[in-house]
């Protein structure tokens, strides 16, 4: 809250300088005048307490305007710079303060010499307050200025960042997808082709016009997922059997974009492929506490049987791993394990947001999080299609 209002109040540095400039030396003046005025020296020091204020006031003028050509020099030149100016400024302000003093209000009294200097150390307290005060609040809105633009930077290159990772994935899916559309047009297969193209023009159109942040809520992805899975069907038909079982209450919640379509391409890759009858994948979503659990599970051969992505690019799971460190920290969970009584299941645990705003706060202890292999997701043998 002060931030903010520190921010608003210096937005307009200009106005800011003269509301702080004439509230100062505003109660400067009152200060002097009443302080004369206590201690019984009448109205008669009241002029010679205007005309030091205004001198003072003129004075931190010309100081402003040497003060903000010194602040963007070098450290050595500008406190040296600084210093002199100083003194300077103290002893001719103590010298018009002595000449307004001996004029309006002793008459018959005629400084000489060092005694236009009487005044210098109360003058060099006020303008080194003032000093200190300008070069205080103008550093502080420099390094303000410097914190938001390196937070902006940083923004920027954790969205490149997670840019780059997403659409990293297209190629990849393309190459696949396009090889099974220049297969099909070979066998003059072309309604399936045709439908193929349509398909993956859908899911390319959600890839690439998704939200800029890279979010996307979890109906979004079941949706793009589906997309994904017609494309692969069209190769595998009745090989391809696929279940979604997402708890209504996780539709609205958010996750990286197109995080999960690279774990269900290695799924189709290590156990449909390979498998005569192919295999069943289950997409399980579910809220608990407040925590978003993801789970898929196939009835494939599991880690023991082939290492996931061997052969492979490397891309897939790499790319998860990397997006889910980008987004959320350490405040995640990813996990692959061998699924009862065959196949594999991988776990994502991240927190539950329902906004586009960065997951924030610390995660729950890990006897928390839902266990992955103690009670691990069964998939039907006849599970339907989507």
């Amino acid at each position: 809250m002060v931030e903010r209002v520190a921010r608003g109040f210096f937005h307009d540095k200009n106005r800011a300088f003269w509301l702080l400039q004439g509230g100062g030396w505003l109660a400067y003046f009152l200060l002097r005048a009443l302080s004369g005025l206590a201690n019984s020296m009448g109205l008669a020091f009241v002029l010679p307490a205007i005309i030091v204020t205004a001198t003072g006031a003129s004075i931190t003028l010309l100081l402003a305007a040497a003060y903000r050509r010194l602040i963007t020099m070098k450290p050595l030149f500008t406190w040296t710079a600084t210093a002199l100016l100083l003194v300077s400024a103290s002893a001719l302000f103590s010298a018009l303060e002595v000449w307004a003093h001996a004029t309006f209000y002793q008459p018959g009294w005629q400084p000489k010499g060092v005694e236009f200097l009487g005044a210098i150390l109360l003058d060099f307290s006020v303008l080194g307050a003032w000093t200190g005060l300008y070069y205080g609040i103008n550093y502080y809105l420099l390094l303000a200025e410097q914190s938001e633009r390196m937070l902006t930077m940083a923004a920027q290159a954790n969205n490149a960042q997670l840019a780059m990772l997403r659409y990293q994935l297209n190629p990849h899916f393309l190459f696949n997808t396009l090889n099974s559309i220049s297969t099909l047009v070979l066998l003059k297969q072309t309604d399936r082709a045709n439908a193929m193209l349509s398909r993956l023009a859908s899911f390319l159109r959600y890839s690439l016009v998704g939200e800029r942040e890279g979010l996307a809520t979890v109906a979004q992805e079941a949706e793009a997922l589906k997309l994904y899975l017609d494309i692969e069907r069209t190769r595998f038909e009745s090989r391809l059997r696929t279940r979604f079982d997402i708890a209504p209450d996780v539709m609205e919640a958010r996750l990286p974009s197109l995080l999960l379509q690279p774990l269900i391409e290695n799924a189709i890759k290590y156990a449909v492929t390979p498998a005569e009858d192919g295999a069943d994948i289950l997409v399980d979503a579910r809220r608990m506490a407040d925590r978003l659990v993801i789970t898929i599970a196939d009835t494939g051969p599991g880690l023991g049987g082939v290492a996931p992505e061997a052969g492979g690019t490397g891309v897939g799971l790499t790319n998860i791993r990397e997006r889910l460190a980008q987004s959320y920290g350490p405040d995640h969970r990813f996990e692959l394990a061998d699924n009862e009584p065959h196949g594999l299941i991988v776990l994502i645990d991240v927190p539950y947001q329902t906004d586009a705003q960065s997951p924030q706060g610390s995660p729950p202890p890990l006897a928390a999080k839902p266990p992955l292999v103690a009670n691990p997701v069964a998939v039907p043998a006849a599970a339907p299609q989507v």
